[in-house]
């Protein structure tokens, strides 16, 4: 009953953020074959009703082997948060984690250093501005630098995202759960580089309907330097 009411709370925190013109990116790299992760995947599903937060669920593939086939895992998403793992100077990766604007990394199950580091996010100004339009199965992408931007290029990345899918799993950790998994990162893909001058544009086709996510970061594992979302 305590947990209960603990977690009641700080969903209620988590809602209190005020609206912000920068959604703050975070990550959280799952598994449905973790036993820690559910925690965490409800957070995630509180936070992908906030609009200052793009809430990313990326789930891995290293749990699979334990019995139970993640359905939405890639490979690509084991490689970024090693990716994030090197850039940290960590040498290990783990599940349920999560990262905040492409740099701070905090234990999945952790909300109150999450709370915290998210308000610690939306105190600073992104340097980049994303705008995103829809045209039946076009997606247009307009970016331009409204801050100091980091020399040489940053990627641009599209996100296709599942808002949400239940699952019964059969076996491994969660075996005999019913769980709800809320903006599926579907695929990630890099578009473009931009160099920071002028706008950068592009128009990517994604099937009428889907969730979109754009990302402009210093590096497939570096600082998120700007993002918008299509509901």
């Amino acid at each position: 009953m305590r947990l209960l009411v603990w977690f009641s709370a700080i969903w209620v925190a988590l809602a209190s953020f005020a609206a912000a013109e920068d959604a703050v990116v975070v990550e959280l790299f799952t598994s449905q074959g973790c036993s820690s992760c559910p925690p965490a995947d409800k957070i995630l599903s509180e936070l992908s009703k906030r609009d200052d937060i793009i809430a990313l669920a990326l789930h891995v593939d290293y749990w699979d082997y334990i019995g139970w086939k993640d359905e939405f895992a890639d490979p690509a998403h084991t490689v970024r948060q090693r990716g994030y793992s090197r850039a940290a100077g960590k040498q290990t990766i783990y599940t349920p984690q999560m990262v905040v604007g492409g740099v701070d990394h905090v234990v999945g199950s952790n909300p109150m250093k999450l709370m915290d580091t998210i308000e610690a996010h939306r105190a600073r100004v992104k340097p980049a501005s994303v705008t995103l339009g829809r045209d039946g199965d076009r997606v247009t992408v307009a970016i331009r630098a409204t801050g100091t931007m980091p020399s040489g290029a940053s990627v641009v990345q599209v996100a296709t995202v599942t808002p949400m899918e239940t699952v019964e799993i059969r076996r491994g950790e969660n075996a005999g759960r019913t769980l709800k998994y809320h903006n599926i990162v579907r695929k990630l893909v890099e578009i473009g580089t931009w160099d920071g001058r002028g706008t950068y544009r592009a128009s990517v086709r994604v099937p009428d309907g889907v969730r979109v996510v754009v990302l402009v970061q210093r590096s497939a594992s570096g600082p998120i330097l700007g993002a918008a979302q299509l509901r």
